[in-house]
């Protein structure tokens, strides 16, 4: 057992020992650690730094050995560009810089420069025709004069073109217009064609154009029934004429132009000739009258009943033969169931008349006397 402990003893004294030397060495590591790290976290990260370090020094060598060679190759190309600038005549390669110009600029003197040749190429041309052989150089020529008749023309010329442009714009124009306006003619033909017929059948009924009696429409039915009114009328005038006045239609113009269609003459039997109505007495006016106012009845009666008539005066104009007469017409009426209204002051009357209704006036006003018998 002892020999046992004692080996045991001795092997943790080794293992002390041993422990001492790693601790000790893992304190030397650790220093040598810390002292590689530096800084930074770690190892690990300080070995990044440095490879990127190393990396940036490897681009910086390139990239100095790069601006050396730019640097050469600038000092090459400035000199030359001092040779060219010299060669173009430049004192310097500042002057032939300032003297540089744009594309389109180049391009613009480029243009200007084949005109002066087209232009000198031309005048060489007229220069060279035959028949400025002979032509004395020392002689003045007339430039101004001939500039200024030459802006003159071109003046007129330039007037004239926008005349003739304007005169073709406004032809376009009446061209366009004429088409519409026959078109607006070739659609209107029907319609001018019925206002046509419309309007000579409004002439006609207002008595003008082919109307040759010069009636309108309405005179020429109003002429119809006063030709009726006429003849009924007559029947009664020569019954109380004794045979000597019967009415005649007439349809001659009025004076001044008036138009016709609605007169009535008289046609004399004594005398066997028309005469106006206007040339009876007074008496024969009355009998007219009163003959017209008959057949006017008889006319309209034919589609109204006409069952009363009234005669205002008149009757102190007639004879007593002639008054006997009227009062004889006027009885048949009466007779045929007429109501017959007679307004007078003959006093003759008033023996024929039975039934009276007398007015009678007074201080104090009118008044009405109904009177029979």
């Amino acid at each position: 057992m002892a020999a046992r402990r004692a080996e045991l003893d001795q092997q943790v004294a080794d293992l002390a020992a041993r422990r001492a030397e790693l601790a000790e060495v893992v304190r030397e590591r650790a220093e040598r650690l810390a002292a590689a790290r530096g800084e930074f976290a770690d190892v690990v990260a300080r070995r990044a730094h440095l490879l990127d370090l190393a990396d940036a020094l490897a681009a910086l060598a390139q990239r100095r050995d790069a601006v050396a060679d730019c640097a050469e190759r600038l000092a090459e190309q400035r000199v030359e560009a001092s040779r060219l600038a010299a060669e173009a005549g430049f004192a310097d390669v500042a002057e032939a810089v300032a003297a540089a110009r744009e594309e389109a600029a180049v391009a613009e003197l480029e243009q200007r420069v084949r005109r002066v040749d087209d232009v000198r190429a031309a005048a060489e041309a007229v220069l060279a025709e035959p028949e400025l052989a002979e032509v004395d150089p020392a002689e003045e020529v007339d430039v101004e004069g001939a500039e200024q008749r030459f802006r003159e023309a071109d003046q007129a010329a330039r007037r004239a073109s926008a005349e003739l442009a304007a005169a073709r714009e406004r032809a376009a124009r009446t061209g366009a217009l004429a088409g519409k306006l026959r078109a607006a003619w070739a659609e209107l033909e029907p319609v001018e064609a019925e206002y046509a017929e419309l309007h000579a059948l409004t002439d006609v009924i207002n008595g003008m154009g082919q109307n040759t009696r010069s009636m309108t429409l309405r005179t020429y039915v109003l002429a119809a029934r006063l030709e009726e009114v006429a003849v009924a009328a007559s029947a009664r005038l020569e019954r109380m004429s004794q045979g000597r006045y019967r009415f005649v239609h007439s349809t001659e113009a009025g004076p001044r132009g008036t138009r016709g269609g609605l007169g009535l003459d008289v046609l004399d039997d004594y005398s066997g000739q028309r005469r106006p109505a206007k040339t009876l007495s007074g008496g024969e006016s009355f009998l007219a009258s009163l003959a017209l106012a008959l057949g006017l009845a008889d006319v309209v009666g034919a589609g109204a009943v006409l069952d009363t008539l009234f005669i205002d005066e008149g009757f102190g104009t007639l004879d007593a033969d002639t008054l006997d007469l009227v009062m004889t017409t006027l009885d048949e009426l009466r007779e045929g169931g007429r109501v017959v209204g007679l307004v007078s002051h003959v006093e003759e009357l008033r023996q024929r008349i039975p039934t009276r209704l007398r007015v009678r006036k007074a201080r104090t006003g009118s008044t009405l006397q109904l009177v029979t018998g």
